[in-house]
């Protein structure tokens, strides 16, 4: 118990220190001349983000003895390696046309760049936490003769604006006349420069960082994500109305027809959903699966929802490096008693015997997936030299907080749910042979209800998709998560709701095998979001090769996954609620 409390302690202050903290520990105040700290961090195709190296890969001009950057949890996560630059950017110090270095680029290293300009690379740096991008070079191809010229950029302007002593923005240009040409295998002289121009502005140090969240708070994109709102909120309002119309319609007149039975008990035969009352709360098969599944998507709602209250607090603003992974590995291992709770102590309500290797099941369901998942794209990583492989002192990080404060948590939480003693509510007694399901069309098959129930959650937030793909898998800024969580409460409402009426219509046929059916209507969002994911991929995106597209299929089926295990423990649990009120709401004999 002890060693629980204080890993809980410990998780907490880590995240506390790499939410809170600044990137660098520094109060951002400089004096005329003072050195400001720029980082280069990597660099990588337009148009693969996951596929991204270290910044000296390429041959550069260096420091002689270029340190790196000592990096959080979330950042090493990000991809981020961020190494000392060679550019000197002294606080309110003009420089024109510096020369950076001069050398002589060999063969192999010419090939190198040019197949970089041939990707479309772009280089990331950190001046003062203030993010900056360029590209290496460009592309010309003579229309007449169909050949491609290769230009690598030997000039960089930077314009960087001051507020008193704060540095508030900054900016690169390229310089497509200054260039070098690469097209040929030949060794080639070059020589970088650089230029920097300082100029007085009026904003706020406070409000530096907004210009990066413009861009998706522009009007334009407002409007669209509005308009998503109010159409979601339209088919929730008609879905709930519909539903609701139906259903009280529809069980008040059978609850007219059950209570008038009793009187004409002989002139009329038992029909619907009360003749299965017997059968109703029959526990379901593969009770430990079952319960894990409840334990998991209970664990992983959680987790969505404390992202969700930690970004409407303004923790995950733009370019905050690893903010939001080292959240979502620290709230994950803190949720994790919640997980162990919840699927042992269901899981004894279902009678169930072997409590222990229920509680290993419910931590294996989605962290072995994932586990699998990462182990492959690492060694994807390790190959390609990437950005994205991460070190070996992150993974025993990773280890270590699994082994101190998962698996304790879980244990803990285990624990508390064997010492429960709940007991399943069942307001009908449940017979000890089950009744046969009598025969049923087609539709009514497992497979067309779960098409049916994951079309309507997923056409509420189809529009939305979009934009956070648009930043997760692009370069692309989301920052209205006020609007995002509007969307999830939306999401788990026509979850909830449609798996309670296609629970209704399948007792209505007397078919009381709902348990299961509740999950897979609930969790078929999940995979509405996967189909969703090749479309993105072929039509929206422009992502190739090996690494990147292992690295988007890989990590988006665990979280399509992730999003079944939750929908589908939503939609069982109301369910569950809305199949005991009816039945106690009837005189079960």
């Amino acid at each position: 118990m002890a060693r629980a409390g204080a890993s809980v302690v410990l998780a907490v202050l880590i995240l506390a220190c790499a939410l809170g903290a600044r990137a660098d520990g520094s109060d951002h105040k400089y004096k005329e001349g003072d050195h400001v700290p720029l980082y280069a961090n990597k660099v990588g195709p337009f148009h693969n983000p996951s596929e991204t190296y270290r910044y000296y890969d390429l041959p550069f001009c260096a420091p002689e003895h270029p340190k790196d950057k000592r990096e959080a949890l979330g950042e090493v996560l990000n991809g981020d390696r961020l190494v000392d630059a060679p550019y000197e950017l002294n606080f309110k110090e003009d420089k024109n046309s510096k020369i950076l270095c001069k050398k002589t680029l060999t063969k192999e290293e010419v090939a190198k760049l040019r197949d970089a300009v041939a990707k479309d690379y772009y280089f990331q740096m950190y001046y003062d936490d203030l993010p900056l991008w360029g590209f290496l070079g460009k592309m010309d191809k003579d229309r007449e003769q169909g050949d491609a010229k290769y230009l690598l950029f030997k000039h960089i302007h930077f314009d960087i604006m001051y507020n008193g002593n704060h540095v508030i923005e900054i900016n690169v240009q390229t310089d497509p006349n200054v260039a070098v040409d690469i097209t040929e295998d030949k060794e080639v002289p070059i020589e970088f420069s650089y230029s920097v121009t300082w100029k007085k502005t009026d904003i706020p140090f406070e409000k530096r960082m907004e210009k990066y969240s413009k861009s998706s708070s522009m009007p334009q994109h407002l409007e669209i994500h509005w308009f998503s709102i109010i159409n979601s909120c339209v088919t929730v309002l008609l879905l709930t109305g519909f539903l609701a119309t139906i259903l009280m319609r529809v069980l008040k007149n059978d609850f007219i027809k059950y209570s008038h039975e009793d009187e004409s008990l002989e002139d009329q035969e038992e029909s619907g959903w009360k003749y299965i009352h017997g059968d109703v709360f029959r526990f379901p098969k593969q009770k430990s699966l079952f319960a894990a599944i409840i334990g998991s998507g209970t664990q992983l709602l959680a987790l969505a929802i404390f992202i969700f209250l930690l970004a409407l607090v303004g923790v995950f603003y733009p370019y905050n490096r690893g903010a939001l992974f080292t959240a979502l590995v620290v709230i994950y291992a803190l949720t994790s008693g919640i997980a162990g709770y919840t699927a042992t102590s269901f899981y004894l309500q279902l009678e169930g015997t072997n409590w222990v290797r229920n509680l290993i099941f419910t931590g294996c369901l989605f962290c072995g997936p994932l586990f699998l998942t990462f182990c492959f794209l690492n060694t994807v990583a390790i190959a390609y030299s990437a950005t994205a492989a991460l070190p070996f002192g992150t993974i025993v990080v990773i280890i270590l907080i699994w082994a101190l404060v998962t698996s304790p948590l879980l244990v803990l939480g285990g624990i508390a749910g064997k010492n429960s003693n709940t007991e399943f509510q069942a307001p009908c007694r449940t017979t000890k042979y089950p009744r046969e399901i009598p025969q049923l069309p087609w539709y009514r098959s497992t497979i067309p209800q779960m098409a049916m129930a994951g079309f309507l959650p997923f056409s509420a937030i189809y529009i939305e998709l979009y934009y956070i793909f648009a930043s997760i898998w692009g370069h692309k800024i989301y920052t209205i998560y006020s609007i995002l969580f509007i969307v999830f409460i939306i999401l788990i409402i026509v979850t909830a709701f449609v798996t309670v009426a296609l629970t209704y219509f399948q007792l209505a046929v007397e078919d009381h095998e709902w348990w299961w059916r509740s999950v897979l209507c609930g969790g078929s969002t999940g995979i509405f979001i996967f189909f969703y994911c090749i479309y993105y991929y072929h039509a929206r995106s422009d992502m190739s090769g090996f690494m990147q597209t292992s690295f988007f299929f890989g990590y988006m089926t665990c979280v399509c996954y992730g999003f079944f295990l939750m929908l589908g423990t939503v939609g069982f649990r109301a369910s569950l609620f809305f199949v005991r009120h009816i039945y106690r709401s009837i005189k079960c004999e």
